[in-house]
């Protein structure tokens, strides 16, 4: 049995009529908006705005070198620890994989489960220290952050700015008043 659709070919043309007739509107609606985006910016010429890469602050500004330089060596000693203990796990792998020829089934199983186990070990280390490293870290840059923040409402009232914008694609070097904020920070 065949549908209605597939035995008249004029419904199919008018469907496709109205189909068109609907992406017409769609697009005479989509020219509309953009007609009224444009003229968006026309009412905020006169505003005035900057621009801040916090990228930039956290890693240039003097109190973010200040807590990195902290942060490494409140770290450093777990940061030798795990350097160590992946030079003996290298080692003995080495050692194992000269062995290995001479070494009967049992020895060389049983050296394999310790080189697993040690491998295990030392990726439970490198995972426990890169999540407290990640935590402090954290914790130090969200004091900077936070400071960063006062120093950017210091400088829009102060410069009677209207809008600040963190982070965006493009930015033209005149709004960029970054160095403004990591000098009000301390370099």
């Amino acid at each position: 049995m065949m549908s209605d659709y597939a035995r008249k070919p004029s419904a199919r043309r008018q469907d496709r009529r109205g189909a068109w007739r609907g992406l017409g509107t769609g697009l005479l609606s989509a020219l509309a908006l953009a007609g009224v985006l444009a003229a968006g910016p026309v009412h905020a010429q006169g505003a005035k705005i900057g621009f801040v890469n916090t990228e930039r602050i956290l890693r240039d500004s003097g109190p973010a070198r200040a807590a990195q330089a902290k942060i490494e060596s409140e770290f450093k000693r777990r940061d030798e620890e795990l350097q160590r203990l992946a030079n003996n796990l290298r080692a003995q792998a080495e050692k194992f994989d000269k062995d290995a020829p001479v070494l009967s089934e049992s020895e060389r199983i049983k050296r394999q489960r310790e080189l697993s186990a040690l491998d295990t070990e030392l990726q439970r280390k490198r995972r426990e220290f890169q999540e407290d490293f990640n935590r402090r870290r954290n914790e130090e840059f969200s004091a900077i952050v936070e400071r960063a923040n006062a120093a950017i409402q210091r400088i829009a009232e102060q410069g009677n700015y209207d809008l600040i914008v963190q982070d965006a694609v493009t930015v033209s070097p005149r709004v960029d008043i970054t160095d403004q904020v990591i000098q009000a920070l301390g370099k």
